[in-house]
């Protein structure tokens, strides 16, 4: 079973990295105001979590893909925040969902790190 999470988690940072490339306005949309260069920082956020993902998928780099994974999910957590911030301020129909999406991150990172080892 381990081993098939390792696998989803592996495919779905490579699914989320590409996304930033061939959809950067949604990750656009939810970058914090006081950041600079938020099309950069998309495009860097999609080749960081395209290469975690590939790290993940081999053992003797897994630990870094791991380590990795972890760095990627703290320095989008501002991202995520901004988004239930701007949801609920629109009044949006998903603003639910932008909190739920908030404590996930701490399972992700207990996720990402059992694979640090």
């Amino acid at each position: 079973m381990k081993e098939i999470t390792l696998y989803v988690m592996a495919l779905f940072y490579l699914f989320a990295g590409t996304m930033h490339f061939l959809r950067p306005r949604a990750y656009l949309k939810i970058m914090p105001d006081y950041l600079p260069l938020h099309l950069p920082l998309v495009y860097i956020s999609g080749v960081m979590e395209i290469l975690a993902g590939l790290l993940l998928l081999f053992p003797i780099t897994r630990p870094i893909g791991g380590w990795l994974t972890i760095l990627i999910l703290i320095a989008v957590f501002p991202a995520n925040f901004q988004m239930a911030f701007s949801f609920y301020q629109k009044h949006h129909p998903y603003f639910w969902l932008s909190i739920v999406r908030l404590p996930l991150q701490f399972f992700l990172i207990w996720w990402a790190w059992i694979y640090t080892k």
